[in-house]
């Protein structure tokens, strides 16, 4: 496992170079958000998005998938954000949100009929860089341990996660957070729903 260190409000090049290029070979890494680290692959990539799905034991099928987006423009490629909507996210964004709203037609086949998305843009600058550089989406699922890893700590995730088939490299950002995102449900953005109380405070 090859560990790169972006620690601050200026994202390391290097760190953004390394991580863009194995996203680009349909690898996933392990990288910083404004909450949990996170697992992350090329958003566009079935292949990889399948790779991630295997590694959480997620259900591509029946478990949401989220994707972080530079900014609340190139979400609305992925989603359709109305009036209601595009507001909230403009109040709680960049931040430690996941909210799920109808998918747009542009996500991959393995997203089909799918009716909802999770979109993140987190304050985190690493993160919104990574998007940026990569000119697309990156999915994302939370990164999960036992008892005996730190969560918060990348060197500890990626000592855990060492050896997994796609999975070569973690990003520290230095301590990570221990709750995860709030997670919102605007697929009806006149009526939202908070489904799981994170560390965002939806008012």
């Amino acid at each position: 496992m090859r560990i790169f260190r972006s620690y601050g409000n200026t994202p390391d090049s290097r760190a953004i170079a390394e991580a863009v290029e194995a996203m680009r070979d349909g690898q996933i890494i392990i990288y910083p958000t404004d909450t949990l680290y996170a697992f992350g692959c090329d958003g566009l990539n079935n292949k990889a998005i399948e790779k991630l799905c295997r590694l959480k034991g997620i259900d591509a099928s029946k478990n949401l998938l989220s994707i972080v987006c530079a900014d609340i423009s190139e979400a609305a490629e992925y989603a359709r954000i109305d009036n209601t909507a595009f507001r909230i996210l403009k109040r709680c964004l960049p931040g430690p949100f996941t909210f799920i709203l109808p998918a747009s037609l542009k996500l991959p086949k393995v997203f089909k009929g799918r009716k909802s998305v999770g979109i993140r843009i987190p304050d985190n600058a690493f993160a919104l860089e990574l998007a940026r550089e990569l000119g697309g989406p990156v999915m994302t699922s939370s990164a999960t341990a036992d008892e005996d890893c730190d969560i918060c700590d990348a060197e500890n995730l990626a000592l855990k996660y060492d050896g997994c088939p796609g999975l070569d490299i973690t990003i520290d950002g230095g301590r990570g957070n221990s709750v995860g995102s709030t997670v919102v449900d605007l697929t009806n953005s006149a009526e939202p729903i908070v489904v799981r109380q994170g560390l965002g405070e939806y008012l």
